[in-house]
């Protein structure tokens, strides 16, 4: 029987890279991604070749289950140079996790948006919703937008084989967000990719597009999207020490620069000081604190000071395969 395989990557466009995907036929699959053959793609048309050697290579790395397909996989792939080497807008090459030690759990938020007034669901066309306040975790007609939309990539997820851990409504009116853990870095990268894939997919057919951005709505006074990485290493899930956990956040504060790069485009726009962030220009961490760049949980402290850490600084649109691969490079760099 043949089966249908979604070759999904990411390309080549700056600041901020998008997904693309095509489908290839094979005769059977059997669901082990090393099975899988290279394909190459036209670079030209993706910012990631010129036309006159156009040829990139797609390599397959993380497979699962299609659900809104019969006999079908999605396939998330790296992408290769005509060479065979990383392509530089690889950026899950860079993951220094071969062992699988850091574990990362992104909560990644989003609108749901409305091409038709531009704004997101649940903005009227000629104004604005009352105030935040009553769309945290909401339900009812007057404060959730969109949720047929949300359980419907909830329900995809999960038979997908994803590790989605939970979803719920954000701060502002059409504002929703989703968790995805995973045992090592790259797998983390690979799941938050293909659930993004999906939701945007699902999003076409209700004609709502996905807004990544991380200030969709400007300096108006409502949230902007993050994608919080909360991050774990054998050190930190064994330290029982407040004095490792500092020396890891401490770690992170002469390299603001390296990691704010990664984090997101516009990150400016949404580290303020206000919404629950730390502004861009500073750098903190405090115990349950989520006005602090980064927020030490208070599992850690009841856990006798063992467990995971919170950066709150990488946002919606921010690549996760970056993200994680800037925060195993500093806690590795710590002076424990």
């Amino acid at each position: 029987m043949a089966t249908k395989l979604e070759y999904i990557w990411l390309d080549g466009y700056k600041p901020t890279q998008s997904l693309r995907s095509k489908t290839k036929i094979v005769k059977s699959f059997s669901g082990n991604v090393e099975e899988l053959d290279n394909w190459s793609f036209d670079g030209s048309s993706t910012e990631q070749a010129p036309g006159g050697s156009s040829d990139c290579i797609l390599k397959p790395v993380f497979a699962c289950p299609d659900p809104q397909r019969k006999d079908a996989y999605l396939v998330m792939c790296e992408v290769l140079d005509s060479k065979g080497e990383p392509h530089e807008s690889n950026g899950r090459a860079l993951i220094q996790d071969d062992d699988n030690d850091f574990w990362f759990g992104f909560e990644q938020e989003y609108f749901l948006w409305d091409p038709q007034t531009n704004k997101p669901l649940g903005f009227p066309a000629g104004g604005y919703p009352g105030p935040q306040g009553p769309y945290y975790c909401s339900v009812g007609a007057n404060n959730a937008y969109g949720r047929e939309i949300v359980e419907e990539h909830l329900d995809v997820c999960l038979e997908a084989g994803l590790n989605v851990e939970g979803i719920n409504a954000e701060v502002a009116a059409g504002q929703w967000e989703f968790q995805i853990f995973a045992k090592g870095a790259k797998e983390a990268g690979d799941q938050i990719w293909v659930a993004r894939y999906l939701l945007e997919r699902i999003g076409e057919k209700y004609g709502v597009s996905i807004n990544w951005h991380c200030k969709p709505l400007g300096q108006l006074d409502w949230n902007g999207s993050g994608m919080h990485a909360n991050f774990s290493n054998t050190l930190l899930r064994t330290a029982n020490s407040e004095e490792k956990f500092k020396a890891v956040c401490e770690a992170f504060r002469p390299a603001v620069a390296e990691c704010i790069a990664v984090y997101g485009a516009d990150n400016d726009q949404r580290l303020t000081g206000k919404h629950e962030t730390a502004s861009i220009h500073d750098f903190s961490y405090g115990v349950s604190d989520r006005g602090a760049s980064i927020r030490i949980p208070l599992y850690a402290v009841d856990h006798n000071w063992s467990g995971y850490l919170e950066d709150r600084r990488p946002n919606s649109a921010a690549d996760p395969y970056k993200v994680a691969a800037v925060i195993i490079k500093t806690v590795k760099s710590a002076n424990v």
